[in-house]
């Protein structure tokens, strides 16, 4: 278990390498918007998921293909890494959606899809 002390400061460093790589994603990725993260820090690391978002269908299906999805899957072991953070195979870590999704289906409501989301890619 894991002090709420410490939970604070993990989020803290986990929040700021991730917004890294947000940054360094979006020229790389044609149609990526931005991701988030979740984590149950009663079920560490095991629950820790990094959801990579992109503005449609169709640029999420090509993100998903050879050299992208090796950078998202790059970007995001340098970020876990910066943050001092070892989750093993991080490709258990990643999720994938799209704003086009999101809207079509909850309507835009980012915090109940991703917590009403039942398969993970």
């Amino acid at each position: 278990m894991i002090a709420k002390r410490e939970r604070g400061k993990m989020e803290r460093r986990l929040t700021a390498s991730l917004t890294q790589a947000c940054e360094q994603a979006k020229p790389l990725l044609p149609g990526f918007c931005w991701l988030t993260h979740e984590v149950d820090y009663q079920r560490f690391p095991e629950s820790l998921m990094v959801t990579w978002v992109f503005d449609t269908h169709p640029n999420l299906a090509n993100a998903l293909k050879g050299d992208a999805r090796r950078c998202i899957a790059d970007l995001t072991a340098e970020a876990l890494a910066e943050a001092g953070l070892d989750v093993g195979d991080v490709s258990r870590h990643l999720d994938f959606d799209s704003e086009e999704a999101c809207q079509r289906e909850h309507g835009g409501d980012w915090q109940r899809r991703l917590h009403t989301k039942p398969t993970r890619h």
